[in-house]
């Protein structure tokens, strides 16, 4: 506490994109847009659920909660970044880049476990279908959500404080759209060993254990569909999981890309780009990804659409 005491820095600025102020204008467009079309998709989403009883499944069970993660994921990044290309007002408070960073934090680690989690529900389903529903029942499901919530608000924490408890004196220009851990680093007039081993550990670790755990899930998913005999058959058991499939991919393929790049190719510039892809438009993306690919959801928005307007509207001509 007595190094914290003594930093001479009470806000940091957030650099953002150093484009002219015309491209920031429809860049706020853009981003509007797309947090807008974010709240609607997954607030939608989750009522769906919740008001549909044939959507009272384990699988839209765990896709509630992600959807849930993603509105929450996007709305720790998506609003500061608004006001910053509406306003040009760039600086944020010290305790508010320190919550920024634990929120995004949280529900990035959070969201990686529940594409883990949905990846073995998806297994289950396809591997096991006589016993999905005795495997899958309702107290394992609430504990394979809670213990990813558990455990990324514990690893977020752990980060927040370590990266706030750091001695930043000097330069406070964040370069990025959002604080971050690495560019926050880079400010600190502090060590910063700690911090550095520990993201290696738990980003390694995250990263490694969720992947695995979809990998692991998809081979034996896929060697379960090339035993079914009829096309028909195997076709039906992929749909059940390829919008899961569609929204993983896009997700580590956008993590991947960040942070495999060679040191030569590696720019900030482009991180900057792949961070709006995945923590605002990929947040959009899923409920769409989720809806348009599956029947049964699109059955429950038609019924609920009816029973909103239709119903009212047959009411009234009587």
């Amino acid at each position: 506490m007595a190094e914290r005491n003594s930093t001479s820095v009470t806000e940091f600025i957030l650099l953002g994109f150093s484009v002219h102020r015309e491209i920031e204008t429809v860049l706020f467009l853009l981003i509007l847009v797309v947090y807008t079309l974010t709240l609607v998709g997954n607030i939608g989403m989750i009522s769906l659920i919740r008001l549909d009883a044939r959507l009272h499944t384990p699988m839209y069970f765990f896709l509630s909660n992600l959807a849930f993660v993603d509105l929450c994921y996007s709305s720790s990044i998506a609003p500061k970044f608004l006001e910053s290309l509406l306003t040009q007002r760039r600086s944020i408070s010290f305790y508010a880049c320190a919550t920024q960073l634990g929120f995004f934090l949280n529900f990035l680690i959070l969201e990686m476990f529940l594409l883990a989690v949905m990846a073995y529900d998806r297994y289950v389903a396809i591997c096991n279908p006589l016993l999905y529903m005795v495997i899958m029942s309702q107290k394992v499901c609430v504990q394979l959500v809670t213990g990813p919530y558990l455990y990324s608000f514990s690893v977020a924490l752990l980060h927040t404080v370590v990266t706030f408890q750091l001695v930043y004196c000097g330069p406070n220009m964040i370069n990025h759209f959002y604080c971050d851990d690495v560019p926050l680093m880079a400010l600190a007039c502090s060590d910063t060993n700690l911090k550095e081993v520990l993201i290696f550990i738990f980003a390694g670790f995250n990263m490694i254990s969720s992947l695995t755990t979809v990998l692991i899930s998809y081979l034996y998913i896929v060697a379960a569909i090339l035993r079914i005999q009829s096309t028909e058959g195997r076709h039906k058991a992929f749909s059940t999981c390829a919008s899961h499939l569609t929204a993983v991919t896009l997700f580590y393929g956008t993590l991947i890309f960040m942070y495999l790049q060679p040191k030569s190719n590696h720019s900030l510039d482009t991180d900057k780009v792949a961070s709006v892809f995945y923590t605002i438009v990929i947040p959009m993306l899923n409920p769409m990804i989720y809806s348009l690919r599956n029947q049964e959801v699109k059955n429950a928005l038609r019924k609920a659409i009816e029973k909103c307007y239709v119903l009212p509207l047959r009411n009234f001509k009587k």
